[in-house]
């Protein structure tokens, strides 16, 4: 889910700090519609981090009252729409939006996807308690618990050493 990374990106060490870097984000990403005013639009996808977070952590009704709010926010307006080499799908607003408003209102859209199909649990804060990641998680036995491989392999690392540490000293003991 773009929103995820982008929240994500917000974790220490920033990853959205440039145009350059917004650039990236949306090649991964594609939103439909125009960019202009790069420096401009990075100023607010940064903003938008913090309450798609909220959207993404937020609990059942939370989350339904903030999609809520950004549809009426957008003047959302369903259409069935093709392009780019997609086949029909659904676009909630002009594609010629601000791309913060675009982005906002894709959250939104899959966010009621997932209260709708019950599946709002797949989101979770990563269990590295020194990360404040989202994770996404598609797994079939709704396992994944770390919102990247670094934060598996750290939280790892450090049980090891504690291990070991406990093993040292009951050795010495």
């Amino acid at each position: 889910m773009a929103a995820v990374a982008l929240v994500n990106s917000a974790e220490a060490p920033d990853s959205l700090t440039t145009p350059d870097d917004l650039d990236a984000f949306l090649a991964a990403h594609p939103y439909a519609g125009p960019r202009v005013r790069p420096a401009a639009e990075l100023a607010g996808v940064r903003r938008l981090r913090r309450p798609l977070r909220e959207l993404l952590t937020g609990g059942r009704e939370e989350a339904a009252r903030l999609v809520n709010r950004i549809f009426t926010e957008h003047s959302v307006r369903l259409q069935l729409v093709r392009h780019d080499g997609w086949d029909y799908h659904l676009h909630a607003v002009d594609a010629r939006a601000p791309l913060t408003g675009r982005i906002a209102v894709a959250t939104a859209m899959a966010v009621a996807d997932l209260i709708r199909a019950g599946e709002l649990g797949r989101l979770s804060i990563c269990a590295d308690r020194t990360c404040g990641g989202i994770v996404v998680d598609l797994s079939r036995n709704r396992s994944r618990r770390f919102c990247s491989v670094a934060c598996g392999n750290r939280v790892a690392a450090a049980a090891y050493r504690s291990r070991k540490r406990d093993d040292d000293a009951e050795a010495n003991s």
